[in-house]
């Protein structure tokens, strides 16, 4: 492609940099700290943190708060930082049937055992804006917080849940995904061919742009697929972090806890099928993303059960959803457009005219 390297505009790049600034700092009375952004922003923390691929909320409001709040912009932050790190452990599979759960629903079935757990949600709301917001303080919070946190049970006391999918299995109604025990693939550190494998399918989605998969669900369940799920299950839970010990035995299962994250984790029930053996059992679509994102875990969920689907719609089309879903890719592919192109639309131009010449 002739793209063209500026030259001789560094002290204009400079002050265009200086400028940026001055737009994001003009008109500021109190500044902005990155805790607030952490502590009172945190469905944004958990979708640049998802997008970004790195689970660091105190580096996910620094990126935001550098980037005056365009997502994308802040996902490309996260990924170039982490790009940067070593890596120094393998952290052993996580077990999100474990967590210990602030909300949980399903929309399949009324009652589940231990019931539904609303938790913290905007779903049963009325979307009116709140004024009383304008003139909220110190104080009003501080009052809130007192009387409200009496009532809430500590992070280390939340309950867990048998998983809704594991009884619909013990009933035989449910189809048994076979799980082997291989590596599975690395899409920051492998080259992506096609057909990918479902391990690497499940990554991009994870790290997809939320608005992008959104989308496509939708025209998924609109028609432009065959996917029109169910949710068997949503739950949003703390889920523990564990590396092997560093000095054990293969055989060994020794492990060391060394922290925990929020995850939201979805899974679907979709139309049935036959099996081999002539048995009917429904079909179930996946979606796991860091923090609280349900919108984007159901739509993964969507996406990964379609791109499981023979088809000729866009969302069953492994290429077309895995390389268009990722904001950095998407965001970078387009933003170079500004980049000077002053050789290919020269030549453009040169093409005309000579076109233009000889016709007359």
């Amino acid at each position: 492609m002739g793209y063209v390297a500026v030259t001789g505009g560094q002290i204009a790049i400079e002050q265009a940099e200086k400028l940026v600034q001055m737009y994001r700092l003009k008109g500021v009375q109190n500044v902005l700290k990155t805790e607030e952004i952490t502590n009172q922003m945190r469905l944004l923390i958990d979708r640049v943190m998802g997008e970004g691929g790195l689970y660091a909320p105190e580096y996910a409001a620094l990126a935001l708060k550098q980037s005056e709040g365009d997502t994308q912009e802040a996902a490309f932050l996260l990924r170039a930082y982490r790009s940067t790190l070593p890596r120094n452990h393998y952290s052993v599979t996580l077990e999100p049937k474990n967590m210990r759960v602030i909300r949980r629903i399903s929309s399949s079935f009324k009652d589940i055992p231990g019931g539904q757990l609303l938790g913290p949600t905007y779903d049963y709301t009325h979307r009116l804006l709140n004024f009383q917001l304008r003139d909220e303080d110190d104080q009003s919070i501080s009052d809130f917080i007192n009387e409200y946190e009496l009532e809430l049970p500590s992070t280390e006391t939340l309950p867990t849940f048998e998983k809704v999918a594991d009884l619909l299995r013990k009933q035989g109604l449910l189809a048994n995904r076979e799980l082997h025990e291989t590596e599975p693939f690395d899409i920051t550190r492998e080259k992506l061919t096609f057909p990918a494998p479902r391990s690497a399918r499940l990554q991009i989605l994870t790290r997809g742009e939320t608005g992008a998969m959104t989308s496509m669900a939708y025209s998924s369940m609109r028609g432009y697929g065959v996917v029109h799920p169910t949710i068997g299950e949503l739950r949003v839970g703390y889920a523990e972090v564990s590396i092997p010990y560093p000095f054990s035995n293969e055989e060994d299962d020794d492990s060391i806890y060394i922290g925990e994250i929020l995850l939201t984790e979805v899974e679907t029930i979709n139309s049935f099928t036959q099996n081999e053996q002539g048995d009917v059992e429904f079909m179930l679509g996946y979606g796991l993303t860091y923090g609280q994102n349900e919108v984007k875990a159901i739509s993964m969920a969507i996406l990964e059960r379609s791109l499981e689907t023979s088809g000729n719609a866009p969302t069953q089309d492994e290429e077309f959803v895995l390389l268009h879903v990722d904001p950095v890719e998407a965001h970078g592919f387009v933003s170079h457009l500004k980049m000077p192109h002053y050789i290919t639309f020269q030549s453009m131009l040169d093409r005309i005219r000579n076109a233009q010449g000889l016709a007359k």
